[in-house]
């Protein structure tokens, strides 16, 4: 079985959603055949460097929240993510551009699923756990090399702006035709979609139905949980709303 993640290092959900993805893959009966792919998706792609600023500055202006219920809205999600055994930092910026590191992903990919999945973490530990600025370049190659990622290769990628470019929009062009317009997006065998940060049952339960049987693409999360779950799209996160 194949399991594709589409998620952008910008999204807490995806952050939260590889963990209870990978809880519930630990639960399912023949989790030893399955194979998992992450892919690219980027929430902003007309993002350049980051505008500065808290995410919470993010949130006022585009939910109209007031200060206050926007950081209820961020520790909501900082709750979510400490109930998954992650960190989560106080103060989270907002973020630029995030299509470099979605070629080093790529760059990742090319020495084995193990070293870009290592990338993939050490990423969402620099932006969520350690607050760091991803897109100042010494700050993203001191986080590539701590993950195991050669130094030297990592700068020629960096300096080289059509290096795994194309592999980045290959990614975004496959989500979009299956009609992905979120993330975290997962599609198993390409016959099974679920989309959000589902609970761990609902991956077991996704996992479950697509090893029995066949078809077209079927999104089973919201009938499985009874709920959607929460998704980034369209530049933004969904934020759990403080007022009564």
């Amino acid at each position: 079985m194949r399991v594709e993640i589409w998620s952008d290092i910008a999204c807490p959900f995806c952050y939260i959603g590889k963990a209870r993805f990978e809880k519930g893959l630990a639960a399912f009966a023949h989790r030893g055949e399955v194979e998992v792919h992450h892919r690219s998706f980027e929430l902003n792609p007309n993002a350049g460097d980051p505008p500065g600023g808290p995410v919470t500055q993010m949130l006022v202006e585009k939910y109209g929240l007031s200060p206050e219920q926007a950081e209820a809205a961020e520790r909501d999600v900082a709750a979510s993510a400490a109930g998954e055994g992650l960190e989560y930092g106080e103060g989270r910026l907002i973020s630029g551009s995030t299509f470099d590191l979605h070629r080093l992903l790529h760059a990742a990919r090319a020495l084995g699923e193990k070293e870009h999945d290592a990338l993939l973490d050490a990423f969402y530990r620099a932006h969520f756990a350690d607050l760091l600025n991803l897109n100042d370049e010494e700050t993203l190659l001191r986080v590539v090399t701590e993950a195991g990622i050669d130094e030297t290769e990592a700068r020629a990628v960096l300096a080289d702006k059509e290096a795994y470019a194309e592999a980045v929009r290959t990614d975004e062009r496959e989500a979009a035709q299956l009609g992905a317009t979120g993330v975290p997006f997962f599609v198993i065998d390409r016959r099974f979609g679920v989309s959000g940060a589902q609970p761990p049952e609902v991956f077991t339960q996704a996992l479950d139905q697509a090893y029995a049987a066949g078809g077209g693409l079927v999104t089973v999360a919201t009938a499985a949980a009874g709920t959607d779950a929460p998704v980034c799209e369209d530049g933004a996160c969904e934020v759990p709303d403080p007022r009564p």
